[in-house]
């Protein structure tokens, strides 16, 4: 898919995002003029997947400064889309940079493309790195979506599974539903099965039963924050996958790039925890599946610790049993 189908399109004067709430059933583009409605699609979802969302800001701050509307105002709405994901912010800081230097609105778009393509090439690499540790015909769990869709192409730990399947080191993806929103049964689903890589969807709460009556073995998940001990926070119920994992003897792959970590940020206990409506939980569609006014708690990510992460895979090498002192020499 990462050739053929680009979730983030530059046309000109606008950018265009594919909106993913509506995947797999329907294919409908968000044409998107300025900051705000970059933000908008951000914070609504339409654009989703840390990478994806660094992008899309980059591409915000960009038509405000074709339209000469205030940049700060511009970082700021953008900054405020997305709290957990530090893709946004380290983006967001990239073209600052750059900005402060006195560029026109065409360096701004000549950076915000070179992020783009940065990260298309930053996938492949961490792709060929943790294909490699995986043995032949392996069984992998994944968890949310973590390809194309999610990134600039190609994906994080959906790029690992493509590059594994084509070098014949893949035999079977189990990928979960992803509660509430369905990420890996709308959008993974979707991507493994228009590249006819043999796949099973399974609920979120089977996954410990599959790894205690099947040979799985790894799970291979993205992140959205990495913590400077190695922390990583990623979609709800990731940290069940690492508990579930390291009780069955089943390996656990972080991939991500060196935009998601935070070193300023010494362990995963800081990493701010995005909440969102009761409703995600209550609805689907807008058809109430729950009591009316039941209320929810509806936290979107989770921090997985470093001692349950076997491998950490970003662009510049693999981190084995992460520690502060290993982050730091490889990313820092």
């Amino acid at each position: 898919m990462s050739g053929n189908v680009q979730p983030i399109v530059w046309v000109g004067d606008h950018l265009r995002l594919i909106d993913q709430r509506l995947l797999p059933f329907e294919e409908r583009w968000v044409d998107c003029r300025n900051a705000f409605q970059v933000a908008e699609a951000i914070h609504g979802m339409a654009v989703r997947g840390a990478p994806a969302i660094g992008i899309a800001a980059a591409y915000g701050l960009v038509l405000d400064a074709l339209q000469h509307r205030d940049y700060e105002a511009a970082e700021l709405v953008l900054a405020e889309s997305r709290p957990t994901a530090v893709n946004l912010r380290w983006a967001l800081a990239r073209m600052r940079g750059v900005w402060r230097g006195g560029a026109d609105a065409a360096r701004l778009l000549a950076e915000a493309e070179l992020i783009h393509a940065e990260d298309l090439a930053q996938n492949l690499t961490m792709g060929r790195l943790g294909a490699a540790l995986l043995p032949p015909s392996a069984v992998v769990i994944t968890h949310c979506n973590t390809g194309a869709l999610a990134t600039g192409g190609h994906g994080t730990a959906l790029g690992v599974i493509r590059s594994a399947f084509a070098i014949g080191h893949l035999s079977q993806v189990y990928n979960t539903e992803t509660r509430p929103w369905l990420q890996g049964a709308r959008l993974t689903a979707w991507e493994l099965m228009r590249e006819k890589i043999p796949a099973k969807l399974i609920a979120d709460g089977a996954a410990a039963h599959l790894m205690a009556t099947h040979k799985i073995d790894w799970v291979i998940v993205g992140a959205d924050r990495i913590a400077g001990n190695g922390d990583t926070a990623n979609k709800i119920g990731t940290y069940s996958l690492a508990v579930a994992a390291r009780r069955h003897g089943v390996k656990f792959m972080v991939v991500a790039p060196t935009g998601t970590f935070d070193l300023q940020i010494r362990s995963g206990r800081l990493i701010p925890i995005e909440e969102r409506a009761p409703r995600e939980l209550t609805e689907f569609r807008g058809a109430p599946i729950a009591p009316i006014d039941m209320d929810a708690w509806n936290p979107v990510f989770d921090v997985t610790p470093a001692e349950l992460i076997d491998a950490i895979v970003c662009e510049k090498g693999v981190i084995e049993n992460p520690t502060e002192r290993k982050v730091r020499e490889l990313v820092g």
